[in-house]
């Protein structure tokens, strides 16, 4: 499975912002979408993920309750909703797929190429 994120960019503090991701077959269903990202100098951090169907998500403590996570698996795309951005959001945000629900980035097994998130203050 081959992803594909975007709509990354340069927000103020306090803006938002809608991240994409999009594969390549028509399988995303079979796969529980999860959203990282890493900020330099630092490890990669668990964003949230959503489940097969879109029933269940979690979130890390961090971006809980402005963070959004849904998915479309008709269009084959996942969304990243983020409201209240913050200068300590800046990263690269990654979507990523996984066979389970899991927050640690080793049982993701496809990657998507990353996006930049910059928040000014």
């Amino acid at each position: 499975v081959q992803l594909q994120a975007c709509g990354g960019g340069l927000v103020q503090a306090g803006g938002s912002l809608r991240l994409s991701c999009a594969a390549s077959e028509r399988t995303l269903s079979s796969y529980v979408m999860g959203w990282f990202r890493q900020a330099p100098g630092k490890e990669r951090e668990f964003v949230g993920y959503i489940s097969w169907s879109g029933d269940t998500t979690r979130y890390s403590d961090s971006v809980k309750g402005r963070f959004t996570i849904s998915r479309n698996n008709a269009k084959n795309t996942v969304s990243l909703q983020m409201h209240s951005l913050q200068p300590e959001d800046t990263a690269v945000y990654y979507c990523a797929a996984a066979r389970g629900l899991r927050i640690g980035s080793r049982d993701y097994d496809y990657w998507g190429q990353g996006t930049q998130v910059t928040v000014s203050s």
